[in-house]
């Protein structure tokens, strides 16, 4: 017994050392550049196959072929992907998830260019580097990880390393290389990926698709680490691979022997599940690439184009369309990514996993073995399924609730490569299975109409998804989720709701290609798959229904046309260079064509220029800042002084229910209640940002809190708006306690805010982004987006632009507009002035005195003085997370100024 636990330790630190360097060379990449290299299994895949290819196939000597992968090879693949694929995105300024799709563009690239140089079929014959012996990788193992720690630690480069990981501009402007840096991050991540490779490929398949989702299932180590702590990397890849190998020992009668083997031979998916799911901070910075100009417009006669080449194969094909019924049901697959990820803006690598089991259960309901549910024809069992894998939905929705950015994606990776591994891959879940098509539908011509009816069905859900009410709150949670919850957008709902829908839409699309292919096939589900669509659906156009069609008729057209591989690779390029073309091919090509229009365009001669300036009547100066304003976007600021005192001052946008603006109105208004905080305290960490803070906001005035930087002003209005919760002290609005209600609930409660930093929707249009507000505030009047359209100057042909690009100015009417538009009775305004001119700000101030004067209670939190002084009632000055000072503003303010209200 005791040989048997020495052997099984020994193959356990064999698995666990090839682990601990993935885990290595993953951490020291993100600290390096923060950047999770979701890549670094596709590199350890090609370096084996370049190590296999130069002993197996050219016969050169092991060092030779080992000096060359490693040494040259491997480093020189990290720093390429630096230097022409993610430092563009830095210097470009590209949201930072942009590179978490740029990574998995490289991982589709290399596997797909492996697949076509190599073939996709298993090799056995790989080389092996060190021996099974496993003292020799664990030495090498912990030889780099106290290499690395005491370079980090001790040395010049770590210092440096540090200072970038900590604040890149900010360590550029101290003069550090920042992309020195970054270089050898990615060189060194990139040698231990090759390395990894090297040592597993003689006791794994050498294939693909395997290789390098083997070593991206032990990300676990580093995300354990929480992506920082090298010891701790190594001991979980340690302890975990022990683990792993003495579970095998473990015979257990009954049902629990196939789950314990499933258990021990996947621990590390286990580890994945757990760390993804149970330590959310990780990439917390990151989100989706948001839409940063407004979305691409369908090219004129696309959607007929499409359905004419969607119809063609029923006239021209023949009966065999067998490759044919493939792109309809991938076409509802992807369908599902453009609600969750391109509508919800939710980072979703685990759909195949829902398609999978779309099939799976279609087929156990048609053969009758599904637990309960007796034997159903194809087709209802197809809608059965249907409705059982849509609220499986909530294993990735639920968790996208406290998530985002990288922690999404590896929270949905997880689910998808346990689905996999759990349950494909069981022989007791699929051994037998075989699929047929619905009565009536044998024949692939039959079929494929049946396909394009469901994909017909499955447009139109989407559209609904996409259109309306729902479609509006679902871009504003995508443009700016904290936006969106002001607005009073009921987020975590939403995204349920997204995911729900993105599952029910993926199981349908994948029981289709189950009936297709007339059998399941777990490898049409793998993971690798689920990276492969999600890139394809980002760089064809996200947020975009005809993408997510071009994108499966690209997938299965190239590959059944072409070798095996061709269509990853060609995503894979496009997806390296999604930090450049945001908008997809699409919009590339047709900004290319337009700027070389403009080239093309004829010019004037000097003569023609004074003649046409001679016959030209004379234009109006457009010196001033309102004409300037005016002349950037179409739109006016709003003009001329607060109504009289008999009319409603807003027109009704303010909270009044005149429905005419200008005319007085039919009854009194219930009056805005007061909101109020006692004693708040808030703590960040080590930091008492609120000490005790006392506010009051009565209606009817305007209320300010000035203070300097640091003073705790946004941490009491993040208190206020239901941002943060403090942890001690109350939020009352009126009699009611709402001190633990969250920021869409405050809204419908008739609390608005607005931002310090725009937050805008930018996919949408201005009028878009006002009905938001009102939808969500609940509010019933039609006319009250016109009314606050019209109060804030953006009545105009601008109300029809989408927000994108728009002027500081305009946008900040925006914002405060939607605000209005859902009737507020308390306004929480910061920094309303900042990137105005004084144009503007004369202008704002009119509106904020006239919303005051109709009874709105309004906090600002400003440190434009001079606008303090002529809008506030009272003023609160705070320092050190105290009130110190209160009162009218001309007292206040002098005292602040000769500094006896200091602390």
């Amino acid at each position: 017994m005791s040989s048997l636990t020495y052997d099984l330790t020994l193959a356990g630190l064999s698995v666990g050392s090839a682990a601990a360097l993935t885990g290595i060379g993953l951490i020291v990449t993100y600290r390096a550049t923060g950047v999770l290299n979701f890549a670094h299994g596709a590199i350890a895949m090609v370096c084996a196959y370049v190590l296999r290819q130069c002993v197996v196939e050219w016969g050169w000597p092991l060092w030779l072929g080992a000096t060359v992968t490693l040494v040259v090879l491997a480093p020189a693949i990290g720093v390429v992907l630096e230097r022409f694929v993610f430092r563009p995105l830095a210097v470009l300024g590209s949201d930072p998830a942009q590179t978490l799709v740029a990574s998995i563009g490289v991982f589709v690239l290399l596997v797909g260019g492996a697949a076509l140089v190599w073939g996709q079929g298993a090799r056995d014959d790989a080389p092996e580097l060190v021996s099974e012996d496993p003292w020799g990788q664990l030495a090498v193992v912990l030889v780099l990880a106290v290499g690395v720690g005491a370079v980090i630690r001790w040395t010049r480069f770590g210092r440096e390393l540090r200072a970038v990981v900590d604040d890149r501009q900010l360590a550029v402007l101290g003069g550090i290389d920042a992309d020195r840096v970054a270089a050898a991050g990615w060189a060194f991540g990139a040698f231990t990926a090759g390395l990894t490779g090297v040592l597993l490929a003689p006791h794994v398949r050498l294939d693909p698709y395997g290789l390098p989702l083997l070593v991206m299932e032990v990300v676990a180590v580093a995300v354990a680490a929480r992506m920082r702590n090298l010891p701790v990397a190594v001991v979980v890849a340690l302890g975990i691979g022990i683990a792993q190998s003495q579970l095998t020992r473990l015979h257990p009668a009954g049902w629990g022997e196939p789950l314990l083997q499933a258990v021990g031979a996947n621990l590390f998916v286990v580890a994945l599940l757990v760390a993804a799911l149970a330590l959310p901070r990780i990439g917390t910075r990151d989100a989706l690439p948001r839409t940063a100009t407004a979305r691409v417009p369908t090219p004129p006669g696309a959607w007929t184009v499409a359905v004419v080449l969607f119809l063609l194969p029923l006239g021209f094909a023949g009966s065999d369309l067998h490759t044919s019924v493939q792109v309809p049901a991938l076409g509802v697959v992807l369908l599902s990514l453009v609600v969750v990820t391109g509508r919800g803006g939710q980072i979703s690598l685990g759909q195949a996993a829902y398609a999978g089991l779309g099939a799976l259960f279609t087929a156990l309901l048609a053969a009758g073995r599904f637990p309960v549910l007796p034997r159903l024809p194809e087709l209802a069992a197809l809608a059965v399924a249907v409705v059982l894998v849509a609220p499986l939905g909530l294993l990735t929705g639920w968790p996208a609730i406290g998530r985002q950015g990288l922690a999404l994606a590896l929270a949905t990776f997880a689910v998808g490569v346990g689905v996999s591994r759990f349950v494909f891959a069981q022989p007791y879940a699929t051994s037998g299975l075989a699929l047929d098509r619905p009565a009536g539908f044998d024949g692939d011509r039959a079929y494929y109409v049946l396909e394009l009816a469901l994909l017909a069905a499955a447009l139109l859900a989407t559209r609904a998804l996409r259109r309306g009410r729902t479609g509006r709150a679902l871009a504003a949670m995508r443009d700016h989720e904290s936006g969106a919850s002001a607005a009073g957008v009921q987020v975590p709902s939403l995204k349920l709701l997204a995911f729900v829908s993105g599952a029910a839409l993926a199981a349908l699309g994948g029981g289709m290609l189950g009936m297709g292919l007339r059998a399941f096939d777990p490898s049409t589900y793998d993971p690798v798959r689920s990276l492969l669509w999600f890139a394809a659906v980002v760089v064809l156009g996200a947020d975009s229904t005809l993408g997510a069609l071009a994108a499966a008729a690209l997938l299965v057209g190239l590959d059944a046309g072409a070798r095996g591989g061709m269509a990853a690779a060609l995503i894979g390029v496009l997806a390296v260079l999604v930090g450049r073309f945001p908008g997809g091919p699409y919009e590339a090509l047709r900004r290319a064509a337009g700027a070389l229009r403009l080239r093309r365009g004829a010019r004037l001669t000097p003569l023609g220029a004074r003649v046409r300036a001679r016959l030209r009547p004379a234009e109006r100066p457009a010196g001033s800042p309102r004409n300037r304003a005016a002349a950037a976007d179409g739109a006016r600021p709003p003009q001329g002084p607060p109504a009289p005192d008999n009319e409603s001052a807003t027109g009704g946008a303010g909270g009044t229910s005149n429905p005419a603006e200008g005319r007085a109105p039919t009854h009194t208004p219930a009056p805005a209640p007061t909101l109020t905080a006692h004693t708040l305290h808030a703590r960040y960490g080590g930091f008492q940002a609120l000490d005790g803070v006392d506010l009051t906001v009565p209606p009817g005035q305007i209320t300010a809190v000035v203070g300097p930087n640091g003073a705790g002003k946004s941490t009491l209005f993040h208190c206020l708006a239901g941002t943060l919760h403090p942890t001690q002290g109350q939020v009352r609005l009126g009699p009611r306690n709402i001190t633990r209600l969250a920021a869409h609930t405050r809204t419908r409660l008739g609390i608005a805010r607005t931002f310090q930093q725009l937050s805008v929707f930018p996919s949408l249009t201005v009028a878009e982004n006002v009905r938001v507000g009102a939808e969500q505030g609940r509010v019933t009047d039609p006319a009250a987006v016109d009314r606050a359209l019209r109060l804030l100057g953006l009545d105009g042909p601008v109300r029809t632009l989408p927000a994108a690009d728009l002027p500081t100015g305009t946008l900040r009417r925006v914002e405060l507009a939607r605000a209005l538009a859902g009737s507020p009775r308390v306004l929480l305004l910061d920094e309303p002035a900042a990137g105005l001119d004084s144009t503007e700000v004369a202008a704002l101030a009119r509106v904020l005195k006239a919303l005051a004067a109709d009874g709105t209670a309004l906090l600002v939190v400003e440190h434009d003085l001079d606008l303090v002084a002529d809008l506030a009632d009272v003023v609160h000055v705070m320092t050190a997370g105290r009130i110190v000072a209160s009162g009218p503003p001309g007292h206040v303010l002098d005292t602040l100024g000769t500094g006896e209200a200091g602390p």
